[in-house]
């Protein structure tokens, strides 16, 4: 999907979520390519106080998105 409707997929995503899972979720847009999603990830993960939605495009080259969900770190 192409950034504005993995945006979208996300905003759903996180509308029906219960709090349970956006306190202990990271819910991001990432790069549909794997090699550029598991790199943005790590990035992240790195300061991810620093990220917002639209720093995932510095990471993807084709326009493909997905929206992932992962356990946040203690």
């Amino acid at each position: 999907m192409n950034y504005k409707e993995a945006h979208q997929h996300k905003k759903e995503s996180v509308e029906n979520a219960d709090q349970n899972v956006i306190d202990n979720f990271h819910i991001l847009i990432v790069p549909a390519n794997t090699e550029e999603s598991t790199k943005y990830i790590e990035t992240f993960l790195e300061n991810p106080d620093k990220f917002n939605d639209e720093s995932c495009k510095k990471f993807c080259s084709d326009d493909e998105y997905q929206v992932v969900s992962f356990k946040k770190e203690e």
